[in-house]
């Protein structure tokens, strides 16, 4: 058997090999012999079928796979120990033949998409903006205020103020003020009218008190929101358009929120047993979770950034792009050459910073190890916790959590590649120089709009 790659360009070459009859014929006469114990042919016993039936009837096909699994094996063998930096699969050259029944020796070509050669380096000289997220006392504020709430007790009032929660009997009424025959009436209605749209119909319910009938159209409070109003009306969607006039409200009770207290309790119950002694240590560490929280999105827009820059800094790669239409096609057969077509410039992007970072991670000696897996998928676990504001995680629970999700291929996939990147934006970050930019987290979100 030869093997032998000739460059076209240096974006593609051609592969050739060469099969001759003594580099397969012991592999399938092994293989027709193994089949020939399995056949079962009227007339014989099993494994008894004359070895010359076996040959005409499988022969052909035995061949073809037998020289398709050596081709395959020394295929992988020579990319892989020629390091040939190969991008997808190769293609047979689309006007090869090869005729299995009267050829004992066979050729098979194959077209190869190569990567570009580049070369990328950063250093001080490179400047790179770093966007601090500036964390205002309000966003303290609204985050205690979410840990207040869940241990909020609630109340009895008699008249009612923003925010409070009002239960009702709810009665459509005819263009004469007066309960409509056959209307809608929804007994113990739960309404809060801070979630109003209209400020005009929010202001009837301003110092509203029990027992008091109110006046009030529910489709223009609500913007004709018909998800809203069916649940209100307990209507179906469909029908909201038929009920958009004014209904009475009397209001049976009014429950008001009372925030929990912030004491020691709630401090250990958020934070962790003794990690926060007074409000004002409790209010410094909630803002340092915060703070830590935006970092990730900082280093997040750093790499998007980074991308940016290295992209300009190399330049426009090239590809052989005929070739690699042709592997997209292949990975995408059931969609067609529009798909192709419409997506191969994003796909070719992609690729790029593919390339890119491969290029970095190998220049850092960048390395992803289980724990570092492992980590990253706490970590990931954490910050859907704190999403929620949930920062005093167990770490057990962590833990279990954490197993799960890498018992997933494509979870692991993602881990290792938020692995990789939280490495290199760590190495960048020491290697360039960062341009710091304050901006309030309303600005920083408006960049990815």
């Amino acid at each position: 058997m030869n093997i032998s790659l000739q460059n076209v360009d240096n974006v593609s070459a051609v592969l050739t090999v060469q099969i001759e009859k003594a580099d397969y014929q012991e592999n399938v006469e092994k293989a027709l012999k193994t089949l020939r114990q399995r056949v079962n042919m009227p007339g014989f016993r099993k494994g008894m079928v004359p070895m010359g039936i076996i040959r005409k009837q499988y022969g052909s096909s035995v061949l073809v796979e037998e020289v398709d699994k050596l081709m395959q094996e020394k295929v992988n063998n020579y990319i892989r120990e020629n390091k040939v930096n190969m991008l997808g699969m190769p293609l047979p050259k689309e006007n090869d033949r090869v005729d299995f029944k009267t050829d004992e020796n066979f050729e098979f070509s194959f077209d190869i998409a190569l990567a570009p050669d580049f070369n990328i380096e950063f250093s001080n000289n490179d400047v790179i903006d770093y966007y601090d997220i500036d964390v205002t006392d309000e966003m303290v504020e609204q985050q205690i205020k979410m840990y207040t709430q869940r241990t909020a007790k609630y109340e009895k009032v008699e008249e009612y103020q923003d925010g409070d929660m009002l239960k009702g009997l709810l009665a459509e009424l005819d263009e004469n003020g007066v309960t409509k025959e056959g209307g809608i009436q929804v007994e113990h209605a739960v309404m809060m009218p801070d979630y109003m749209k209209n400020d005009d119909q929010k202001a009837i319910f301003t110092a509203a008190k029990v027992n008091s009938v109110l006046v009030f159209n529910p489709s223009v409070a609500f913007d004709s929101n018909e998800v809203e109003l069916a649940s209100l009306l307990k209507i179906k969607k469909e029908d909201v358009v038929n009920h958009k006039g004014n209904f009475s409200y009397q209001i049976e009770e009014i429950t008001r929120t009372i925030p929990g207290e912030l004491n020691q309790e709630l401090f250990d119950q958020v934070l962790g047993k003794g990690k926060a002694q007074n409000e004002e240590e409790f209010r410094a560490q909630i803002k340092a979770v915060i703070k830590t929280q935006y970092e990730a999105d900082s280093d997040y827009k750093f790499l998007i950034d980074v991308r940016n820059y290295a992209a300009n800094k190399v330049g426009k790669l090239q590809f052989a792009d005929d070739l690699m239409k042709r592997i997209m096609l292949e990975n995408n057969k059931e969609k067609g050459e529009e798909f192709v077509s419409e997506h191969y410039d994003k796909s070719i992007e992609e690729l790029s910073w593919h390339l890119i970072k491969e290029k970095l991670v190998t220049a850092y000696g960048i390395k992803v190890e289980q724990d570092d897996i492992l980590n990253m998928a706490k970590e990931a676990t954490r910050a859907q916790f704190a999403q929620y504001g949930m920062i005093n995680v167990p770490d057990e629970l962590l833990e279990n959590y954490s197993k799960e999700m890498m018992k997933k291929r494509e979870s692991v996939e993602s881990l290792v590649n938020r692995a990789v990147e939280a490495k290199l934006s760590e190495i960048l970050k020491e290697k360039v120089t960062l341009n710091h930019k304050a901006i309030s987290s309303a600005d920083f979100n408006k960049m990815f709009e």
